[in-house]
């Protein structure tokens, strides 16, 4: 649904929990796609989080004002993101594709999104660097490993806090495993 004024508004949902150098990868790229690009941190109650909401804006917000040149937000959202991108008058849902089942996956919510909401899905395929990268992998090596590992991965931001975080929690993460849920 695009705003009354012309300008084209991007919306990027999802947890970003943890955000990966993928997701960065999606953002900055993305940015260049539209007037604005608003990133959303939601939740998924199907998963465990690690940083709290407030805890992912401002680390992504951060992110976004060192590394970002063109007019993006973050934002956090709660409840379907279709309803969240009619309230900002998104003109596209953002979504980064890493593999086919990723495509198969993002295919039908599109779909779905289109039919039920009239809003359009713009995909960006990952950098190949990224294509292995998900947050969930990202949530069990830390949860069971030496974090500094991450380093490829992740800004360096999010790994400094993930260590502080696993620090602050007596040397363990919140972490299982949910199939059939992309991250």
């Amino acid at each position: 649904m695009p705003a009354d004024h012309g300008e084209k508004i991007g919306l990027f949902p999802g947890t970003f929990d943890p955000l990966s150098n993928g997701h960065l990868d999606v953002i900055l790229r993305g940015q260049h796609l539209f007037d604005r690009l608003v990133v959303a941190v939601g939740q998924n109650p199907a998963k465990r989080e690690i940083f709290s909401t407030d805890e992912r804006v401002e680390m992504i917000g951060q992110l976004v004002d060192e590394q970002c040149t063109g007019p993006v937000e973050v934002a956090r959202f709660s409840g379907l993101t279709v309803d969240f991108a009619r309230r900002i008058n998104a003109t596209a849902i953002l979504r980064g594709i890493r593999n086919v089942t990723d495509l198969n996956f993002e295919f039908q919510l599109a779909l779905t999104n289109r039919a039920i909401a009239d809003v359009e899905t713009v995909f960006i395929m990952t950098g190949e660097v990224h294509a292995f990268t998900s947050s969930t992998l990202i949530k069990q090596i830390a949860s069971g490993g030496d974090i500094d590992r991450l380093a490829p991965l992740m800004p360096d931001l999010i790994l400094q806090r993930l260590k502080a975080k696993k620090n602050e929690l007596g040397g363990t993460l919140p972490w299982n495993h949910v199939d059939h849920l992309k991250e």
